[in-house]
């Protein structure tokens, strides 16, 4: 689907037109062609529309007029407008054109320039269309027959009017970076929503490596027995119950010369977590493919920002591997090592993703010389019983990088919510005869995880991210089917955005 900034002329040959209404402030068109005009006032005189937030009218012109289809889509009052209401609505629009088989979509965006300039409302709107025309059909036989079938009725086109003719071509790089933003989210949906006997730990550093090529960054793959020559031990007890062996994927990008500042940008990588000896319920088990939702939103991050030439330099690690059941797999009650040195008794198989992190982030750190840590895992199921499914709770020990998250936020328009790094926490990390657990009891779950991993940063600043609520998605939305959502992508973008500025 191509997305692309047009003049005024594109309105007198819109077939499908998308036009944003405020509520109680009608239809605005002051710029429209006389006919279109008329035609509008007649139709919005038939059936008023209110405007109000989430709300959606669709209008038939007789056969031979154009637009042949018109959508109102509500933005509520002006007043409580904001870009995270502008990107709902625009999904509701494009979501039902779909629906009516419009092959394009003209949108108006004028109404919106009074409130935010044109290179505020682009890259939402970009990225806005990308990830509501997102799909994962590729073991949908059928409906991908249906596609290709009927590949004249699929969303081809979209069209965004802008009266400033003369900056068209200034505007078109706002948008580019915004399509850009959702199809780095797209990557992260794709690899998430692999199954599990498709992506596996080296299936997913090709993926990885495919991504570099693409966008310009370094991508290398460590095997087993060059991680087991590192001392990884803990990632390597992780994965020693799999036939598929683990791989450290390393993806490096150096976008500041002048900088000695390095993120080490670490992302979880289980491409299956059958929660071990420790096993979980087949419920529990079913979407597990998609605990290497970290990794996936490292990858599409790397690709964004490469693309986009950020001034930043990053070392992103990703420890890949699958924990599952076999003889030779850990225990609850083993006591196992680590890069770092420190020993770890097993209590719960099932909290394994921390081991990979702890040694990804002491091999970032010393062997990659990365200066600040960012982690990003789905983590613990208690991030889903503080959170819920649509905001990530997150910790951190530095105050300024919290703030920069908050920001990239708000850009991004994905929901952060800081917890408390109480270091007073590490007591129910106690072990009685290792130098650590690496699980505690059930209060403060989302806590005592990343203090985990944070006992691993040799006390450098750090930010963790615990996106097990946000990483996917049961209902289907307006912006994400269901299934692996990208959370993270665009959010890291955004934050290594801001670094660059």
């Amino acid at each position: 689907m191509n997305i692309s900034l047009k003049g005024l002329s594109i309105l007198q040959e819109a077939k499908a037109l998308l036009l944003p209404v405020f509520e109680k402030e009608g239809i605005h068109g002051e710029s429209y062609p006389s006919n279109l005009t008329e035609i509008l006032e007649k139709k919005a005189t038939r059936k008023p529309f209110e405007g109000k937030k989430d709300t959606l009218s669709l209008l038939s012109f007789y056969e031979g007029e154009l637009p042949e289809t018109l959508i109102l889509v509500g933005l509520g009052k002006k007043e409580d407008f904001s870009l995270e209401i502008l990107s709902s609505s625009l999904a509701k629009g494009f979501q039902k054109a779909k629906t009516e088989k419009a092959s394009s979509l003209t949108v108006d965006l004028s109404v919106l320039e009074e409130l935010f300039p044109f290179e505020k409302i682009l890259p939402v709107v970009g990225k806005t269309f990308t990830l509501a025309n997102y799909e994962f059909i590729k073991f949908q036989r059928e409906k991908e027959a249906e596609n290709r079938k009927n590949s004249t009725e699929v969303m081809q086109e979209i069209y965004l009017f802008s009266k400033d003719e003369e900056q068209l071509l200034l505007l078109e790089s706002f948008l580019a970076e915004g399509i850009h933003e959702g199809l780095s989210i797209c990557i992260a949906r794709d690899l998430v929503n692999e199954p599990a006997n498709v992506l596996n730990p080296s299936t997913l550093a090709r993926a990885a490596q495919q991504q570099g090529e693409l966008f310009g960054f370094s991508v290398s793959v460590k095997n087993e027995k060059e991680v087991e020559d590192l001392g990884l031990e803990a990632f390597l007890s992780v994965g020693r119950g799999s036939k598929n062996s683990p791989k450290l994927i390393v993806m490096k990008y150096q976008g500041n010369d002048e900088s000695d500042e390095i993120y080490g940008l670490v992302g979880k990588g289980l491409t299956f977590d059958s929660g071990g000896y420790s096993i979980k319920p087949t419920d529990g088990m079913l979407t597990m493919k998609m605990d290497m939702g970290g990794s996936a939103a490292v990858i599409g991050a790397m690709a964004a920002i490469a693309k986009q030439g950020l001034k930043v330099n990053i070392t992103a690690v990703v420890a890949a591997c699958e924990n599952m059941i076999s003889g030779d797999a850990f225990r609850p009650g083993d006591v196992i090592g680590s890069m770092a040195g420190k020993t770890i008794e097993i209590t719960n198989t099932d909290a394994e993703g921390r081991l990979t992190l702890a040694d990804a982030v002491t091999y970032a750190i010393e062997k990659e010389g990365a200066t600040r840590i960012i982690d990003i895992a789905t983590l613990t199921g208690a991030a889903l019983v503080a959170m819920g499914k649509d905001i990530t709770p997150y910790l951190c020990t530095d105050d300024e990088m919290a703030q920069n998250l908050e920001k990239a936020a708000e850009h991004s328009l994905e929901k952060v919510w800081r917890l408390p790094a109480e270091k007073s926490y590490l007591e129910l990390l106690k072990s009685d005869i290792a130098d650590i657990k690496n699980s505690g009891p059930r209060l403060a779950g989302t806590i005592t995880a990343g203090l985990f991993v944070q006992s691993f940063t040799k006390d450098l600043p750090w930010l963790h991210l615990d996106i097990a609520g946000t990483a996917w998605t049961d209902k289907k939305k307006d912006l994400c089917p269901v299934g692996g959502t990208g959370a993270g992508a665009g959010l890291l973008y955004h934050y290594f955005k801001l670094l660059s500025l």
